[in-house]
């Protein structure tokens, strides 16, 4: 906290604060700020902290749990405006008793020039030794929310394929585990391919064949945007779909992917075996969903909606 009341005071007068959560600790010093510059504090949602560490078990201490929610109730309060970056996050805010109109979604905008769908996949089928095969890339986090179990089970189910292939791209805490597993089990089609750059993050998308999108089944996790989706729809890659919340309206209503119920390994696994079969859905959902995010979801739409959203903000002042 002192040393952003110091850059504060270094910095002079500010029109607007903006805070992002989570996490909610950083908060009261972004708040603070807002006050010492009298300017109006608006506050991002990107996920809903506490709530997914209680639906996954990581937070149980009642305590705890307790504070946390005031903590982060008393930032909704105190903001101006409040964006959140899932519809569900609106009306989680509303349905807790923050007024409508100091509410407005904003989706993660996709910069579309990072996504080339010709762009340079050969280098990274070669940098992975993926040759000609059917690739299924499954970029982002490995962390125990994201499920990555169920990709493993479908790896053991199309085995029998020598022309499926499974790329890891990203690190977390659930890595090493998950390495292991796949050598237990034998998976000579899985690759763990590390974490890239993220200028990068578009040549691997574009070696790929199809993406994958998964979380843990709670309920907490019908909520969230996964920005992953939205890079796979902007590097026109079909999208196996494994998470049943608000996102699933999205990929279905671009006709980008196929869901499988999440934990379904089995589900995943007949999927892929479709996609792998049916070239000409494939292209039909690369196609849709790429066309889908540039009119929905395009970075500069976006930073449009974020400008109205100051602009009330500075209304209220």
């Amino acid at each position: 906290i002192p040393s952003s009341l110091l850059f504060a005071f270094r910095h002079g007068k500010a029109d607007i604060v903006m805070g992002t959560t989570p996490p909610i600790f950083q908060l009261p010093a972004t708040w603070l700020v807002a006050k010492l510059r009298r300017a109006p504090f608006v506050l991002e949602v990107l996920d809903l902290w506490p709530e997914f560490a209680i639906g996954m078990g990581v937070l149980k201490n009642k305590f705890i749990i307790w504070a946390a929610r005031k903590v982060e109730w008393f930032f909704y309060r105190v903001s101006r405006h409040l964006v959140g970056n899932s519809p569900a996050y609106r009306d989680y805010l509303i349905e807790g008793g923050i007024p409508a109109e100091r509410v407005t979604f904003i989706p993660m905008g996709v910069d579309l020039t990072l996504f080339d769908p010709e762009s340079r996949g050969e280098i990274m089928r070669k940098r992975f030794n993926l040759g000609d095969k059917f690739v299924v890339t499954y970029a982002g986090a490995h962390g125990i929310s994201n499920d990555l179990d169920t990709v493993l089970d479908a790896a053991t189910q199309t085995i029998d394929d020598p022309d499926i292939h499974y790329l890891f791209v990203g690190g977390g805490n659930e890595k090493p585990r998950l390495e292991a597993k796949a050598k237990e089990l034998g998976l000579t089609n899985v690759t763990f391919g590390g974490t890239v750059p993220k200028d990068e993050v578009g040549d691997v998308l574009a070696a790929s064949n199809a993406c994958i999108a998964l979380l843990k089944d709670i309920p907490q996790y019908k909520t969230p945007f996964p920005n992953k989706v939205f890079d796979y729809m902007a590097a026109g890659r079909p999208i196996l779909l494994g998470i049943d919340g608000v996102i699933r309206e999205v990929v279905e209503a671009a006709e980008a992917g196929i869901f499988f119920h999440p934990g379904r390994g089995e589900e995943l696994a007949s999927a892929v075996r479709r996609l792998k079969t049916e070239p000409a859905l494939a292209k039909q959902m690369k196609e849709s969903g790429r066309d889908y995010v540039r009119k929905h979801y395009d970075i500069a739409l976006q930073a449009d909606r974020f400008e109205e959203v100051f602009e009330k903000a500075l209304e209220k002042k």
